[in-house]
Parts: structure tokens; C-alpha cells; sequence
């Protein structure tokens, strides 16, 4: 096995994203067996370690067949109608097939907005991280609903991709009709090589891939893009045939399955690659000689009580800056409190943040996980 391969062979944390034309038969309504046999690996999955988040498509195409439509609709109104009725089918299905191993489903619709709003972001991560936490199996689907052309993610691949990035996963799992990439169209050069393996961020990898089907709105291209932003927090990406027998099980075991994408950093130095270069920094916090110690040479979180003075206008999750008391920049990284709450708890040990504020998120003002030294 590859490094790669021999990743997704141990315990980890999944996303899992299965298509359209999988879910649906190619339109011809829910495929029950074939949501069956996924399930019966995930729950396989589950009993070897794998913490697992379901990205699932379908809601539209299933609407589509119960209303006896043949062609998807074009007009955002009737799709969040097809959406509408198609919901109910697809959860139904899912939550008897996982009953049978005795794992609890949740649902989880979101936009656009959910991810790009900062405090619904978080609202949306604590919620998946604490489902996983307490063994349940969250389904999420893009809101059809109520999604507008202006907001929806425009293909599950991408949802998918958001959703590893906000739970940190080590895998994204893109499930769809063919076996991965190949360097070019196989249904015009069956001879054209297949990708097994390749860098994420990858520039040739735009060219190899093609366009949507008829019932979903993604295509190879949009999963090319989906791995470059699983990457950005550190996921291998795996794109492969639904229609595999035991495909998932088969990938835990390392076996050289579908396209495997990689990134470019491991999943730490991502994520800290990210808020060092990619975030722009709402606010400062001064700290104390001691608090720059513990972070410079202890590599320690920065607790309240290291922190003299606070400045800016910050939300919880946003970036700030840390800065020694001569104004010399120590560190960036995600701020646990909001400027308000920040400027009640500096200066005090953690341990007084709930007789302060009533209420505590957590111990450190920034994890340590989320900063990065400058």
C-alpha cells in the first residue's frame, strides 16, 4: 500500500457522500438495497473505530419520481418542492436501515449561509462533533427547500468537502457511478489510463475531469474541486464506485480502490496553514511575559489569566492576534470568546469563567490546536 492507502486503513473520522444516480437507480426511485448494503458497512465501519458523517444526495431526484417527473426542473421553486417531498423518503430510508444495527440517525439541512456565517458555522460544528461524540449517525443533505440560486452549494460533492473541513476529517469518501478519474473521457478512449493516485491540488487534474449527469448537478469536476477543499484542512479524498461490492470496507483495508487524492500538508499543518495565511484578524490580545513563555517555549493554550488587555471587535471562532506587551506579534489563532465575554474573563483563572459569565464554552481563550507562532 501507498502512504495514502495505508491512511485510510486505520481508525479515523469519514465524511461519506453518495450520489444521486447511486441513491436513486438512476431515477428510478430509492434504491433500498443498495442504501442497505452502504449502511451495513458503515456499521461495520463504526465497530472498527471509524467515526462517520453521511453527506447524502437524493431528496430531489427521490421528489422527482414520487411526483412522476422525468426531467429535473429548472426552476428553483419546483426543485425545493421535488426536495420537499423526496426528504421524507430518503430519511425514512436511512433511519430503518441503520435501526436494524442499532445506531440512531439525526438530520442535518443546511445552506450556504450555514457555513459561511461565522456563528452558524460553529453552531453547525458543535452539533456534528457532538452527534459523533454521543454514536449517532448524522445524514446531512443540501436545504433544498429553501436554498436559493444565490446560496446553495451547487453539488453535495462540495458540501461534503465543507463538512470534512468542519469536523476535521482525515477522509472525504465521494461515492458516485464510476470507478474514479481518468486522464481523459473513457467513453471516447476506452484505453486512457486511470488515475489512481495524485496530489490534490493537482492543476492537470481540472482538464482530466468532465461535466454533470442528467438528475445531479455534479460531475468529475466538481469532485476534483471538493478534494482541493477537503485539503485545506488535511483530508485524503477518495473518489469511487458506489457500486463496488463492499466498496467502503474494502478502502479500510487499504485495497487500491478508485482515485485517491491527497494533500499537500498532513492535517495540522493545514489547519494551522490556514489561520496563519488565510484569515484576516479581527482582534488583539496582549499577553503577560508569562502567557508568551507558555506559548513560545511550553507550547501550551492560552488561558485567561495570561491576558493583560484586549482590543478589536471579535466574535467567537474568529482570528485574533497575540502580541507580547511591546506589541511584537507572538501568535494567531482562533479566539473561544467574544470580545465582550474576553474582556469580563482576562486576567482570571479558568476555573471562575462560569461565575463570570454564567456559562462556559471552554477553558482556554485560544486552544492550542488553533494557534499558530508567528
Amino acid at each position: 500500500m501507498t502512504a495514502g492507502r495505508e491512511s485510510l486503513a486505520k481508525p479515523g473520522r469519514w465524511v461519506i457522500k453518495i450520489g444521486s444516480a447511486l441513491l436513486t437507480n438512476d431515477g428510478r426511485g430509492l434504491d433500498l438495497d443498495a442504501i442497505a448494503h452502504w449502511v451495513d458497512q458503515v456499521a461495520q465501519l463504526r465497530k472498527s473505530g471509524v467515526e462517520i458523517v453521511l453527506v447524502s444526495s437524493g431528496s430531489i431526484a427521490e421528489g422527482m419520481q414520487r411526483l412522476g417527473w422525468h426531467e429535473r426542473p429548472r426552476e428553483v421553486y419546483r426543485q425545493q418542492a421535488a426536495a420537499a417531498v423526496g426528504q421524507m423518503g430518503l430519511v425514512q430510508a436511512y433511519e430503518s436501515s441503520f435501526k436494524r444495527h442499532g445506531l440512531q440517525t439525526a438530520q442535518i439541512l443546511l445552506t450556504h449561509d450555514d457555513l459561511s456565517s461565522r456563528k452558524r458555522y460553529l453552531n453547525s460544528r458543535a452539533t456534528l462533533s457532538t452527534l459523533i461524540e454521543l454514536g449517532v449517525i448524522a445524514v446531512v443533505n443540501e436545504n433544498d427547500t429553501v436554498v436559493t440560486s444565490e446560496i446553495r452549494f451547487g453539488d453535495n460533492d462540495t458540501l461534503g468537502a465543507l463538512v470534512a473541513n468542519a469536523i476535521e476529517a482525515d477522509v472525504l469518501v465521494l461515492l458516485t457511478d464510476q470507478q474514479g478519474l481518468y486522464e481523459a473521457d473513457p467513453r471516447s478512449n476506452p484505453d486512457v489510463p486511470f488515475v489512481h493516485e495524485a496530489r490534490a491540488d493537482d492543476e492537470r487534474l481540472v482538464a482530466m475531469a468532465g461535466g454533470g449527469g442528467r438528475l445531479g448537478r455534479g460531475g468529475m469536476a466538481t469532485k476534483v474541486r471538493a478534494a482541493r477543499l477537503a485539503a485545506r484542512s488535511g483530508a485524503l479524498t477518495v473518489i469511487a464506485s458506489g457500486r463496488e461490492r463492499n466498496v467502503l470496507l474494502r478502502l479500510f483495508a487499504g485495497e487500491r480502490l478508485g482515485t485517491l487524492l491527497v494533500p499537500e500538508r498532513e492535517p495540522m499543518a493545514a489547519r494551522k496553514q490556514w489561520i496563519a495565511a488565510h484569515l484576516q484578524a479581527k482582534g488583539v490580545l496582549v499577553l503577560d511575559s508569562g502567557a508568551v513563555r507558555a506559548l513560545v517555549a511550553g507550547g501550551k493554550s492560552l488561558l485567561p489569566a495570561g491576558v493583560r488587555r484586549v482590543s478589536g471587535d471579535f466574535s467567537r471562532g474568529e482570528m485574533v492576534l497575540m502580541q507580547n506587551e511591546e506589541g511584537r506579534v507572538i501568535a494567531r489563532g482562533l479566539v473561544n470568546y467574544g470580545i465582550e465575554d474576553a474582556e469580563r474573563i482576562i486576567g482570571h483563572p479558568s476555573r471562575d469563567i462560569v461565575d463570570l459569565l454564567g456559562f462556559v464554552s471552554e477553558p482556554e481563550l485560544v486552544h492550542r490546536d488553533n494557534l499558530v507562532l508567528a
